[in-house]
């Protein structure tokens, strides 16, 4: 969403050596990294701790999108923590980024996740966990910006419980660097020009959208990302677009990280990145 007019822009450039591909999972991206495939890349910030800790030459440049996970429900008697215990909560995959986090804000609030609390994996992708919302299958459930929007579209009973991304700050005192935009290293060093070009029109793009939710949301229509103009307008602001240099942001990276390591290392790969990871 952040990238749509960088989208449009390469689109309407017609002859240009850049092509987007937009893919429904990390998963997707991780393959095109391993095949070497992807000059570039966006999928979350674990991951791509653990693809760099595996050896991968890639590089984190930024921060694009920051947190954007909700827990979203009919229920109208939740308005605390302490009112979630007992309940049964549904989450995309165990140990991936929106378990990890709720996990933790979890047992910062005195809820410990394994008995105080049932969390529920059957809906293994968030796509499916939408939709089971949406159908009344989960009546809780942690999911991002855009779905959380889809499926307030579909249900109107539906509305966000919490907003994760706030509890998080907190706790921490800063956003959740959730996403990451990285490059390979030889298209980093070999073509430092056309790199810079990209960076720079990406970063514009997500100003732009901030700027300009209106003409944002219709591009977003435009190239199906989202399938409903009233939808992509009411996920922008909660998507927390901000392009962010990530040597700027060393510090609140690794915090961030080591959130994760603390809770199991093998979630970033075993170690928190060395300082190499940024570019």
């Amino acid at each position: 969403m952040g990238m749509i007019r960088l989208i449009d822009s390469i689109n309407n450039a017609g002859n240009t050596n850049i092509k987007i591909d937009i893919l429904n999972d990390p998963i997707q991206v991780r393959k095109m990294m391993l095949d070497g495939t992807a000059d570039f890349a966006i999928l979350p910030t674990t991951m791509a701790a653990i693809l760099y800790n595996k050896g991968l030459d890639y590089r984190l440049i930024a921060i694009p999108g920051w947190g954007t996970l909700y827990l979203v429900g009919e229920d109208t008697t939740i308005n605390s923590w302490d009112d979630i215990r007992n309940k049964r909560v549904n989450v995309m995959a165990k140990g991936m980024t929106p378990d990890v986090v709720f996990r933790y804000l979890l047992q910062k609030n005195g809820i410990n996740p394994d008995k105080d609390i049932t969390l529920d994996y059957s809906f293994p992708t968030h796509i499916d966990l939408a939709n089971a919302i949406a159908a009344r299958q989960a009546k809780l459930g942690v999911i991002p910006e855009p779905l959380v929007s889809l499926v307030m579209h579909k249900n109107k009973k539906l509305h966000p419980i919490f907003d994760l991304n706030l509890e998080w700050n907190k706790q921490q005192s800063t956003s959740i660097a959730m996403t990451a935009f990285l490059g390979s290293n030889s298209i980093l060093k070999d073509s430092p020009q056309l790199a810079e070009q990209l960076i720079s029109s990406y970063k514009n793009s997500v100003k732009w959208v901030n700027e300009n939710p209106d003409s944002a949301a219709t591009l977003i229509v435009k190239y199906g990302i989202l399938p409903d103009y009233q939808v992509a307008l009411q996920s922008i602001p909660r998507s927390n677009l901000n392009f962010v240099r990530a040597n700027k942001i060393q510090t609140q990276i690794d915090e961030y990280l080591k959130v994760f390591y603390d809770m199991n290392p093998d979630i970033i790969g075993g170690k928190i990145p060395d300082e190499n990871f940024f570019y």
